[in-house]
C-alpha cells in the first residue's frame, strides 16, 4: 500500500528520527483531516432526509457509493507511484467524504450515546497502539503478515455470512476484527515512521504529499474499521 517500501530501512536510526518524526505527524494530519470530512459529512446526512432518501432509498444507488470507495482505495493504492500529489490527496479527500456520506447509517442505526463512547473507546486503543507502534523495538513485520491473514479470513467469513445470516458467526467476525485492526494500527504506524526515515522527506515536496496520503489512508482504514468492530460489539440499536 505504501510507495518506496523498497527503500525503507529496518530501523529507524540517527538523523532518520527527526525525518521519521516530521513525516509521521503529515500522516497523523491529513488522517485527521479524513476523519474529520467523514465524521462532517455523516452528520450532514443524518440530519437531512433528502440525503437519507438519495442513499438509502436507492439499493443501487447505495451499491453504487460502497463500490466507487471499494475502486477508488484500489486506484489509490495501485497508481500512487503514477499519479500527481494533487491527484492522489483528491481521491484521499473524495473518498473520505463519500465513506462519510454511508457511514451516516450507524448514526441511524445506533443511539448517539453509544455512537460516542464507542468512538472514545476506539480513539483511546488507537492511540496505545499508535504509541506502541512508534516505540517499539520489536519488528512487527510477521505480526503484520499474520493480521493480514488474519483480515482475508473475516472478509471470507462476512461474505458467507450474507447468506446464512448467522449473529454468532457476525459476532465472533467482529471480536476478531478488533484483534485484527488494533494490531494493524501498531504494524502501520512503525512501517509508516520507517518510510519516513528511510529518506522519503528529502525525495520533494511530491514524493512527501503521496507517502503522506497513502500513510493516512492505511491509519484512516485500521480506525474506522476498529470503531466498526467495537460498535458491532457493544452499540446499543435504536
Amino acid at each position: 500500500m505504501y510507495p518506496y517500501d523498497g527503500k525503507q530501512q529496518s530501523a529507524v536510526t540517527g538523523a532518520g528520527v527527526d525525518a521519521a518524526t516530521m513525516f509521521l505527524a503529515k500522516v497523523f494530519n491529513w488522517m485527521a483531516i479524513g476523519l474529520g470530512l467523514t465524521g462532517f459529512t455523516a452528520f450532514l446526512v443524518f440530519n437531512s432526509t433528502a440525503a437519507q432518501q438519495l442513499i438509502f432509498g436507492n439499493r443501487l444507488f447505495f451499491y453504487g457509493l460502497i463500490f466507487g470507495e471499494l475502486g477508488m482505495v484500489i486506484y489509490l493504492s495501485a497508481r500512487i507511484e503514477k499519479i500527481s500529489a494533487q491527484a492522489a490527496t483528491g481521491l484521499f479527500l473524495v473518498y473520505s467524504i463519500l465513506n462519510g456520506a454511508t457511514l451516516s447509517a450507524i448514526l441511524l442505526m445506533y443511539t448517539a450515546t453509544s455512537v460516542a463512547s464507542t468512538f472514545f473507546v476506539a480513539g483511546g486503543m488507537f492511540a496505545v497502539m499508535a504509541v506502541y507502534g512508534t516505540v517499539t523495538k520489536k519488528d512487527l513485520t510477521g505480526v503484520g503478515s499474520f493480521l493480514f491473514m488474519g483480515l482475508v479470513g473475516m472478509v471470507i467469513a462476512s461474505v458467507v455470512n450474507i447468506f446464512i445470516g448467522s449473529s454468532m458467526v457476525s459476532w465472533v467476525v467482529s471480536a476478531i476484527g478488533v484483534l485484527v485492526f488494533t494490531g494493524l494500527t501498531a504494524y502501520d504506524v512503525q512501517k509508516i515512521q520507517q518510510i519516513g526515515g528511510s529518506g522519503i522527506m528529502s525525495g520533494g515536496e511530491a514524493a512527501i504529499r503521496k507517502g503522506a496520503i497513502m500513510g493516512a489512508l492505511a491509519l484512516y482504514l485500521d480506525f474506522i474499521n476498529l470503531f466498526l468492530s467495537l460498535l458491532r460489539l457493544m452499540g446499543d440499536r435504536r
